[in-house]
């Protein structure tokens, strides 16, 4: 027995459904992309930075009139006031001393441009513990 289907047509290529597939794809591809970007956008903002020298160095005439306390950090970390190695004891007793005489006095620190930075900020928060707040980073030009 012979069943007879209807009349006969020639099959069609589904072009609405291929074009949703080709959509598909490309919004696929689209969000990998930009989920590759992203992840490489993270890593570049380890990258580690050197810290620029001054081109030129602003003297205030105000600040010519007190002589600065200089402190000077080395590239270990050490701190020295007129070539004399201090503790952090006895730095902190130093800066108590400067406060209670004059504090507004300036302080100058002279940092090695190898010094970690938290060595600098450790120095900078004894000052502004001590209320000695005048506080400049001298750099050659």
């Amino acid at each position: 027995m012979r069943i007879e289907l209807g009349h006969d047509e020639e099959p069609e290529i589904g072009l609405i459904a291929l074009i949703d597939c080709i959509f598909f794809l490309l919004m696929f591809f689209m969000v990998a992309t930009s989920f590759k970007q992203q992840e490489g956008q993270k890593k570049e903002k380890d990258v580690t930075i050197l810290l620029p020298t001054s081109q030129a160095s602003l003297v205030r005439a105000e600040a010519a009139t007190t002589e600065p306390l200089v402190l000077t950090v080395d590239a270990q970390g050490a701190v020295y006031i007129a070539n004399q190695k201090l503790s952090l004891q006895t730095l902190h007793h130093r800066l108590q001393d400067e406060a209670a005489k004059n504090p507004a006095r300036p302080i100058r620190l002279d940092g090695d441009r190898r010094t970690p930075y938290q060595h600098i900020v450790h120095v900078l928060d004894l000052c502004q513990f001590e209320g000695l707040t005048q506080v400049s980073l001298h750099t050659k030009p």
